[in-house]
């Protein structure tokens, strides 16, 4: 699977797409079984791209000098501790609970969560690079040079929200289709 490898790919592979082109995004929302887990569950995921877009827009305005180093600081440990906490919170529910149960329900994309697994494994690593890089740039932006620190993890969160948003979107083209077909029976 090293050609699916998270930092490398750029969509699922067509075998595990089977049930997207019957449920194309275009639908879900005026899909029946939209309203309800479904619904919740892209919510969550918005959350983290909003929280993601948010990080980087505070880092991107303090680099620019438009925000104070200490509204900086305490954002960045607000949001980051936000993001970081509630994505590990949502993978443990997906890889405990959710996922046994989807991938017992459809064979053919069954592969699918073996990437989305291996990706919340890549990810874990990604997220303490992210915290590294967030704790020094909080403790650097009141220091001589609050630029330096900043501006790595400005470059962090480019590359994150960019794993972030592939991961996000390919679970939810293999999963929400799995769940408007067959309901969410026994997950909720």
């Amino acid at each position: 699977m090293t050609d699916l490898l998270l930092d490398t790919r750029s969509g699922l592979p067509e075998a595990l797409r089977v049930l997207l082109r019957d449920y194309p995004r275009e639908g879900w929302q005026t899909d029946p079984g939209f309203h309800g887990l479904v619904s919740f569950w892209l919510e969550r995921h918005m959350m983290f791209r909003q929280l993601m877009a948010r990080m980087t827009s505070d880092t991107q305005g303090f680099l620019d000098g438009t925000q104070d180093p200490r509204v900086f600081a305490q954002g960045i440990g607000r949001f980051g501790g936000l993001f970081v906490n509630q994505l590990h919170g949502h993978h443990q529910i997906e890889d405990h609970h959710y996922f046994p149960i989807l991938r017992s329900r459809e064979a053919r994309i069954e592969r699918g969560f073996d990437l989305l697994d291996t990706d919340h494994h890549a990810l874990d690593g990604i997220l303490a690079r992210f915290v590294d890089q967030a704790n020094a740039a909080i403790r650097g932006a009141a220091g001589p040079d609050p630029r330096v620190a900043a501006g790595r993890l400005l470059t962090g969160l480019t590359d994150l929200e960019r794993l972030i948003d592939r991961h996000l979107t390919d679970e939810e083209d293999l999963i929400v289709p799995v769940i408007l077909r067959d309901g969410p029976d026994g997950l909720g």
